[in-house]
């Protein structure tokens, strides 16, 4: 066997965990990706009745990835500023057609610290587009080529604030399905006794 170099061995190791790096940083882009990609075209083209099926759907895969940047290292930043990626994304429309499209369903409470309970009054169109703001940020310094800022954003801001945001929304459009689907009245007993009867005699009960 050939013998390494001096440093070879560490170099290898220092490319591996380099590589993997841009593995993990390439999946969590493409999930916030989707997510930054699918948020406008439901505020467009949703309806009502599919806008928090859909919201809940795409919340849930970012927080999955939000939950394996919480798992992960901690990432460092280089420098003690964030490079200079372009202005922030305008996401002023984006806000307002969630707010539109939601409704009456937009303002909800939460407690933001359960371990310090203090009942917060948000609006999820508000807390969506904060969530793709902090998303978006990443995204412009990942498609620059700066993985390990882009994934130091993402954690960081994950366990500052975006992850917070996305378990809360999660949660009020879990409660808005459970009422939807599981507070259905149902008939009192004497209803059910006449609709047997009157199945039973053949009249119809539609």
């Amino acid at each position: 066997m050939t013998d390494q170099l001096p440093g070879q061995a560490a170099l290898e190791a220092l490319l591996a965990v380099e590589s993997e790096t841009v593995r993990f940083a390439d999946e969590i882009a493409a999930s916030f990706g989707g997510f930054l990609d699918a948020l406008p075209v439901i505020a467009r083209e949703a309806t009502g009745g599919q806008a928090v099926s859909l919201l809940l759907l795409q919340l849930s895969h970012v927080s999955l990835a939000g939950a394996r940047l919480g798992a992960q290292r901690d990432f460092a930043p280089r420098d003690e500023y964030q490079p200079d990626v372009g202005p922030d994304a305008d996401l002023d429309d984006l806000r307002m057609r969630l707010a539109e499209l939601l409704g009456d369903l937009d303002t909800y409470c939460y407690v933001f610290d359960p371990y310090d309970p203090d009942i917060v009054e948000s609006q999820l169109s508000d807390d969506l587009t904060g969530i793709a703001s902090d998303l978006e940020i990443g995204m412009r310094h990942y498609r620059a080529g700066d993985v390990e800022e882009a994934l130091w954003w993402w954690q960081f801001s994950y366990v500052s604030s975006w992850g917070t945001l996305a378990g809360a929304a999660q949660k009020a459009m879990i409660s808005v399905i459970a009422h939807d689907r599981l507070d259905v009245e149902l008939p009192s007993e004497v209803e059910q006794i006449e609709a047997a009867e009157a199945a039973l005699n053949g009249a119809d009960v539609s």
